[in-house]
């Protein structure tokens, strides 16, 4: 079976995807007290569907008993530039990496799918599942587990040669192949990525209270965001970077491969012109994007925060013109915004 893994390892590689490992189901038996934990604690917030299925979230194993291996697999996504700079340009929009071009989900899961193809055509009467973040798979433990790297101080999956700007896929396969050693912690005592989170979203290394993190709060929190943590987001409108743009093992990070998960080229968007998209214009903008599944209600929220975070009074229309808005909480963020460009003390 070593012969096959290595041929597959090449096929993976040669479809596009940065790195591969391979695990058990059952590798990361830690996984379902963790995650009791968390759910124990509230840290997911809103997003109920986490505490769905976690019989199957907590062990890979249950989810298809039939599987013997895990192959997980690591695709590059890496900036061009630093994340962080566009922070300080308050009349822009900051938007994660990950969304500023084609929805990866699409992407990836069609890549999984040529390589499971490729593995049945090697191996005739074995079945494969693929999975990209649409099942209940925890595909960072199994990540770690399968070698790829090991989950750092940020809870994200952080690999000595990828960096953490990775997508990741998992194939599960009825073959027995043979499984990689799990990746090692090397974050030694660095804090870069605990100290840099605006909304201290850390409780401790490695724990993540998503009720604070500006990611959730701008993609999975629907409502009006805690007064409080609005002015911490800045400008970001649509996840928050900082704790990946900041860990020193990106110096070695694999090189996107991939063009399509880049923005257009334009520079990020201006905040005024965001702000004034209804609901079509904001679904075209957003075609093929995994904004766009967010809405325009939300994403509005979130662009107005970012308005009343800028100190710009040359936004103020921007705002004001909101203040009717068929939404309430799109109306809540408006007057809100408007409260904090006349009045900045």
């Amino acid at each position: 079976m070593q012969d096959l893994k290595d041929r597959l390892e090449a096929q993976a590689l040669a479809e596009g995807f940065s790195a591969m490992g391979v695990c058990r189901p059952d590798a990361a038996p830690e996984t379902a007290g963790r995650l009791a934990t968390f759910l124990a604690e509230g840290r997911h917030g809103q997003m109920a569907w986490m505490a769905e299925r976690t019989h199957w979230r907590g062990d890979a194993a249950a989810l298809w008993p039939e599987a013997r291996s895990v192959v997980m697999l690591a695709e590059a996504y890496s900036p061009e530039h630093d994340p962080l700079e566009v922070l300080q340009r308050r009349d822009r929009a900051a938007i994660s990496v990950y969304a500023q071009g084609r929805d990866y989900h699409d992407i990836v899961k069609k890549r999984l799918k040529r390589v499971g193809r490729w593995l049945l055509e090697q191996a005739p009467g074995e079945q494969i599942k693929v999975f990209v973040d649409t099942a209940p798979v925890m595909e960072k433990p199994l990540a770690a587990a399968a070698g790829l790297g090991w989950q750092g101080k940020h809870t994200n999956l952080l690999g000595r040669d990828l960096g953490n700007w990775v997508f990741l896929g998992a194939i599960f396969t009825t073959l027995e192949l043979p499984p990689d050693p799990p990746g090692r912690d090397r974050c030694g005592s660095c804090r870069a990525c605990l100290d840099i989170c605006p909304t201290d979203a850390f409780p401790a290394p490695y724990q993540l209270d998503a009720r604070r993190c500006i990611s959730y709060l701008t993609i999975e929190h629907a409502g009006p965001v805690d007064e409080a943590l609005r002015p911490l987001l800045g400008n970001r409108i649509y996840g928050c970077d900082d704790c990946l743009a900041v860990c020193p093992w990106n110096k070695f990070a694999a090189t996107a491969r991939e063009t399509r998960y880049a923005g257009a080229g334009a520079g990020p968007p201006r905040l005024a012109e965001l702000a004034a998209l209804d609901d079509a214009a904001f679904r075209a903008r957003f075609s093929g994007s995994p904004i766009k599944r967010i809405g325009r209600e939300r994403f509005v929220r979130n662009v107005l925060y970012a308005i009343g975070n800028s100190g710009d009074r040359a936004l103020l229309g921007a705002a004001e013109a909101l203040l009717d808005d068929a939404d309430e909480t799109v109306r809540d963020a408006a007057g809100w915004a408007v409260g904090r460009l006349r009045n900045p003390a």
